[in-house]
Parts: C-alpha cells; sequence; structure tokens
C-alpha cells in the first residue's frame, strides 16, 4: 500500500474546533460491510444497531502534559511531558521546542515559575530527558499548572472546559497526551442504555502517545516505523471476551486503540492475553483481524496510521466512499467531530 491511498480532501471548515454542547448529539456514519452501504445515523442510536455485543473500552485518562515557560535566558519553551523514565524520581520523557533548540545541563522556568526543569539529556527526534522540581509534589502541580494537549490541528488554545471534554466520562489511569476520542461521545445516559439494551462492557488501557499524530512520511507503508505506546489488558477482560465468544456476542472496539491493544495482545491462536505489554503494531490492509467484529471510531487524518487501520478493517473502497459521503454531507472531522460505526470488518 502507498501512502497516496490515503489521501482524501477535506475542506478546513469541517475539522471540528470545538466540542458540541452535548457529548452524544454528535451524527454517526454507519458503515455496513457485509452490504457494502453507508448510512446516516445518530450516535444515540447505537444500542440499537448492533446485537447483544461486548463493547470494550479504552480507560487512559489524558494529563495535562503541556507546559510552557522560558529558557534563563529568556527565550521561550514548550514541553510536552510523555512518561516517567524511572532514572530519578521525577525525571521525564518530553518532547521539547525552543527557537535554539535544547542542551543538557539547562534550567528552564515553566508554568510561570511554579515548576522548573533541568535538560538531564538531549536524544533524537526532539526528545529529551528532563528532571522536574516544584514546590510540592511534582505529579500534583502537573495538574494543576499543565495545559491539556490538544491535538495540532485544533488552532485555538486550550480552555478550561477542555480538562473535562478532551476526556472520556470513564477515564481512570493517567498517561496520555491524547484522547482515545471515539469514547468522547460517550455519556453515562450512553453507558446505560448499552446495558438497557443487552450489551455488556470491559475496558483495557492504551496510554496514547503523540504519534497517533505523525503522518506517515514514507511512500511505502511497510517501511513506516510506528511509535510505540504502553497497554494493559486485565484477565477481567480476557475473561469477557472468552464469555461473549461462547455466548455469540460480538466483541465491538470503542476506538482505535483498542483495536490495536486487542490485536497486540493475541496469542498464536488468536486469544487475547492478560498482562502489561508495549506494541509499535501497524494495522494496515491486508489484515486479519483476531478479535475485533466491529468498530466505533471518530474521522482520522489523511496519511494518517488510523486511517490505514479503519481502511483494513472496513475496506478500502468502502472507506474511501465513506469518507467522501461523510465530507459532501458535512460530518464534523476529527478529535471533537462526529463518529462513524464500522459493522463487520476482516475477520
Amino acid at each position: 500500500m502507498r501512502i497516496s491511498d490515503l489521501d482524501y480532501d477535506l475542506p478546513d471548515e469541517l475539522v471540528a474546533q470545538e466540542p458540541l454542547a452535548k457529548r452524544d448529539a454528535s451524527r454517526m456514519l454507519l458503515l455496513d460491510v457485509a452490504a457494502d452501504e453507508v448510512e446516516d445515523r445518530l450516535f444515540t442510536e447505537l444500542p440499537g444497531l448492533l446485537p447483544p455485543s461486548l463493547f470494550v473500552f479504552n480507560d487512559t485518562r489524558v494529563f495535562p502534559a503541556r507546559l510552557l515557560g522560558h529558557k534563563t535566558t529568556g527565550g521561550r519553551v514548550e514541553l510536552l511531558l510523555l512518561r516517567k523514565t524511572g532514572g530519578a524520581p521525577d525525571r521525564w520523557l518530553a518532547m521539547g521546542r525552543s527557537s535554539k533548540g535544547l542542551r543538557a545541563g539547562m534550567e528552564l522556568m515553566l508554568c510561570e515559575g511554579q515548576l522548573t526543569a533541568r535538560v538531564f539529556r538531549a536524544l533524537d527526534h526532539g526528545q529529551l530527558e528532563v528532571d522536574l522540581q516544584g514546590e510540592g509534589e511534582v505529579d500534583a502541580l502537573i495538574e494543576q499548572v499543565g495545559e491539556v494537549p490538544l491535538p495540532p490541528y485544533i488552532r485555538r488554545e486550550a480552555a478550561e472546559a477542555d480538562r473535562r471534554r478532551y476526556q472520556t466520562v470513564y477515564a481512570r489511569k493517567s498517561g496520555a497526551v491524547a484522547a482515545p476520542t471515539a469514547g468522547l461521545h460517550f455519556t453515562k445516559s450512553t453507558l446505560s442504555a448499552l446495558e438497557g439494551a443487552g450489551h455488556e462492557t470491559a475496558y483495557v488501557t492504551l496510554h496514547v502517545g503523540p504519534g497517533t499524530f505523525r503522518p506517515v512520511q514514507v511512500d511505502s507503508l511497510d517501511e513506516h516505523e510506528m511509535h510505540e505506546e504502553a497497554y494493559e489488558v486485565s484477565e477481567a477482560t480476557v475473561a469477557a471476551i472468552a464469555r461473549a465468544r461462547d455466548e455469540g456476542r460480538p466483541v465491538v472496539a470503542v476506538g482505535t486503540t483498542v483495536v490495536r491493544t486487542l490485536e497486540s495482545s493475541v496469542d498464536a491462536e488468536g486469544n487475547p492475553v492478560a498482562g502489561f505489554d508495549t506494541t509499535r503494531l501497524f494495522i494496515r490492509p491486508p489484515c486479519r483481524f483476531h478479535v475485533v467484529d466491529h468498530l466505533v471510531t471518530n474521522f482520522h487524518l489523511p496519511r494518517s496510521t488510523l486511517l490505514a487501520l479503519v481502511m483494513a478493517f472496513a475496506g478500502v473502497d468502502l472507506t474511501r466512499r465513506a469518507y467522501s459521503e461523510a465530507a459532501e454531507r458535512r460530518y464534523r472531522f476529527y478529535s471533537y467531530g462526529d463518529a462513524m460505526l464500522i459493522r463487520g470488518g476482516a475477520r
């Protein structure tokens, strides 16, 4: 597959810049793979569009990982925290950006002096290891003074409301720098409606990294190197999937991160295995899916690995047609945009 296969045209005004007033007020495009059809639906219709199923959600929590400040010499600095490295109590791996670069030993004043950072080591691709300090517990200070790291296609500064809206209602485990956006449509009422319609729920964790926004920059997808992300699959979720299979219930992945988690976790027989691990799995056509039967997702960037995953699941031609029709019908795209339900896939 070539990079040009992931191109499509999208008017700028269809990139959603704000969330809707209500999470579940989104439109939803239904792709029926078996029927090769595309239909307009509403997200609130979701519980009735599938037989009693097992919905699997990603319960990662976005933390306010964006820290703004300046060097001691006055130059502006931006850090995007990724994860603790374990090398020291408050040593973090971060993406760093400044006008003249950042070097080991530099001192940085962040968040109006409430945090300071010393660059421990400069790495490749703009990454750094930094030691953070502050008046108090560092993790708590990050929660208080950090900014929500909105995606680059949202062309505004993060607002206080984004702390709530760029987060799923079931987020529990902190560690993501980007939201699993398919889950942003769900409300407590939606989850209750799923239960009332006979569906069951389970959870995995995949801490979404900044690489989710990185476009494919090689001509052949086989040459693209995926970013690494940490995930966890619990014994309870593995048992729920086994029970669903025994009962003939389809497995519904809520988001591409759930697909990558479940498909990364399988053993040689295609059964998910509980535990912690990391994945660099790049799902692209052609692909056989071992666990997932249906997919709830958002609309994704052109030339992105997420779009390649959707094409692998729904089929290249149907995905192209769906995206073209979504643009013609003025759907809202990307993180704060509308939803898509892919019923049936490449099993």
